[in-house]
């Protein structure tokens, strides 16, 4: 398949779903390989930024989404007139972190780590779709295993988890902290 036809067949295809498509699914529609498809993908990428063109292709890990261009996110929001959702409590973002940093993890985990427990706040993240189900733990009761969803990397401006501040490591003082 020509580089073109590629490139048109990748754009009908993440118009049509309206959401994030992993490399090798597009790769599997157009019949064609991977890499080609990530190569015509990046193209694609850099033809909307030259052009300043309304919409952008943005990655997310391995999969590719249309996006409105960001110069154009009020008129958007203005005509979507969409209620802004509330902002996630301090409780939120610390599960949410914890998932982002250790998943997947089990509901049972995340009562551990944060001493309390945690079924609201993972419930609320569920509900934003910013964590969601990814299997189950080979354990007794199998419970269920929580990740992070490409919503939340959208939501925080990443295009993967790599690219998440490092943890501090154990035993360094946090910012604003006295030496020993």
């Amino acid at each position: 398949m020509k580089q073109d036809d590629l490139a048109r067949g990748i754009e009908a295809i993440l118009f049509a779903l309206g959401e994030p498509v992993p490399s090798d699914k597009l790769g599997q529609a157009l019949e064609a390989e991977t890499s080609q498809v990530r190569v015509a993908c990046a193209a694609l990428a850099q033809d909307y930024e030259a052009r300043q063109a309304g919409i952008r292709l943005i990655r997310l890990e391995d999969s590719w989404q249309l996006v409105s261009a960001p110069q154009w996110g009020d008129a958007v929001r203005r005509l979507l007139e969409r209620k802004k959702p509330d902002k996630l409590s301090p409780a939120a973002l610390e599960t949410l972190a914890i998932v982002a940093y250790f998943q997947p993890v089990t509901r049972v985990y995340l009562d551990q780590v944060r001493g309390v427990d945690c079924s609201h706040s993972l419930s609320l993240l569920l509900d934003r779709e910013l964590v969601a189900p990814c299997g189950t733990l080979d354990a007794p009761g199998r419970p269920i295993l929580y990740e992070t969803t490409p919503d939340f990397l959208r939501a925080f401006g990443l295009t993967s988890l790599e690219d998440l501040p490092p943890l501090p490591e154990q035993g360094q003082k946090e910012e604003g902290g006295t030496g020993p």
